[in-house]
């Protein structure tokens, strides 16, 4: 029997917890701990096991998900680092924290406590995933990434355990801040850009209801075109695009506002955050 630990229950954890139990995957049980009590309580109905405290959860754990937000990474390593099994693969969700430095301060915790485990103790294996709030619907688009001495069938495990929830694809471990901005970031961009369509339709005497639900069908449909269609993203743009059409109109408009530019700053600016928190760890 496999356990899967997650130290922290939020929207993120939650979700993953939810895709591994409606997916029924076989010899695995589940163990969560959360420091608010209130967020322990949405998960009762759930067949996992609620420790007691961090280092219950660490001891216990076959794949530890650390499901918490990057600020306070190092102080939960602190807590953790000694009680983790060296059979153990560490996962983390959070953003901008890169897998060595996780790697590196769980070392540098287990030897703080003993002499004997520096003499003896090896690299924990660790695992870096973005995934994105759409893995609470079972539509998430997740990337991951693995330092060593983590094990392709490790990999491959936890790869699996987020394919119950949407999409999946692994990239080099050095790109892992690169990827944020693509789809980590992208669903609020997106119901940003949503919002502005919505309103537009509001403002000119259209149902709200109706607006959201046709934008929304929208961008679903979009995205089925993008994935299935075989066309590339240029070639689709033109298939919309009728000569001296209304969608042109609204086009020009688009690029003479550098819709385009503004996107890629975006991600930029994205990326820039990810490494300054990299760095003030």
């Amino acid at each position: 029997m496999t356990t899967i630990g997650f130290l922290g229950v939020g929207n993120m954890g939650k979700a993953i917890i939810n895709g591994i139990s409606k997916a029924n995957i076989k010899d695995i049980q589940l163990a969560v701990f959360d420091i608010n009590p209130v967020k322990l309580k949405d998960i009762k109905n759930l067949t996992v096991n609620i420790c007691e405290d961090e280092t219950e959860l660490a001891l216990c754990s076959d794949y530890l998900f650390l499901c918490v937000k990057p600020q306070i990474m190092d102080e939960v390593l602190k807590k953790i680092a000694s009680h983790i099994r060296q059979d153990t693969v560490v996962v983390s969700i959070a953003a901008g924290i890169p897998g060595e430095y996780i790697q590196s301060e769980i070392e540098r915790y287990k030897t703080s406590k003993s002499l004997l485990a520096s003499l003896i103790i090896d690299k924990t294996s660790v695992i870096q995933v973005m995934p994105n709030t759409p893995l609470m619907l079972g539509e998430g688009a997740v990337a991951l990434a693995k330092i060593e001495p983590t094990t392709d069938k490790d990999l491959e495990f936890v790869r699996n355990i987020f394919a119950t929830s949407g999409k999946t694809a692994v990239i080099p471990i050095d790109k892992m801040n690169e990827v944020i901005a693509l789809n980590g970031s992208s669903p609020a961009f997106i119901y940003l850009f949503a919002k502005a369509f919505i309103e537009y339709g509001i403002e000119n005497g259209l149902d709200s209801d109706v607006c959201k639900n046709l934008i929304a069908q929208s961008l679903i449909g979009s995205a089925k075109m993008i994935t299935d269609s075989k066309m590339d993203v240029e070639d689709l743009i033109i298939q919309v695009s009728s000569p001296g059409g209304t969608t042109l109109a609204g086009l020009e408009r688009l690029y003479e506002g550098k819709f385009f530019e503004i996107t890629k700053n975006a991600c930029s600016a994205c990326l820039k955050r990810a490494k300054e928190l990299g760095t003030k760890i």
